[in-house]
Order: structure tokens, then sequence, then C-alpha cells
């Protein structure tokens, strides 16, 4: 655990060896959450596009799921409309 002070103009000082692990440099930009009576700091990428690009890839397929369940919809429906005009 690495140990900060809080300056009488309220700078903190990030550890180089999180600066380095996080990729921070002069003009990044972070983001403070304050959550449960805790502040985390959480660096914002440069491009959050690219950041978040891939972050789905290998798991279902949304699309796939998507058309199966109206597949199943339609055909629930249809049964519907079958009954009703025998019944």
């Amino acid at each position: 655990m690495t140990l900060s002070t809080v300056s009488s103009k309220g700078w903190v000082v990030i550890p180089k060896a999180l600066r380095q692990k996080y990729g921070l440099e002069a003009g990044s930009k972070v983001r403070f959450v304050d959550y449960r009576g805790a502040i985390y700091l959480v660096p914002i990428p440069d491009d959050p596009i690219e950041a978040l690009y891939g972050m789905f890839a290998g798991g279902p397929s949304m699309t796939a799921e998507l058309l199966a369940e109206r597949e199943r919809d339609n055909a629930h429906e249809e049964r519907t409309l079958e009954s009703l005009r025998s019944g």
C-alpha cells in the first residue's frame, strides 16, 4: 500500500509505479468517484470508444439471441392465431 499526503492546495501525488502501471502521464484525465465512503481515482482513456472496442468479443452474440427470441415470439403468435381461427 502506498501513502500520499494531500497538500494545502488539495494536490495528491500519484506514485510513479502506479502512474506507469496505468499509463498516466502529464495531461492524462482521471475521474474521482465517491462510492460507499471511499474515493476512487479512475483513469479516463484518450479515446474511450477505442478502449471499449472488442470488450464483448468472444461472448454470446446478442444479435443471434435477439433473432432467436423474435423467432420464438413469432411462432407463439402464429400458434395463438391458429387456435383462434380454428376455435
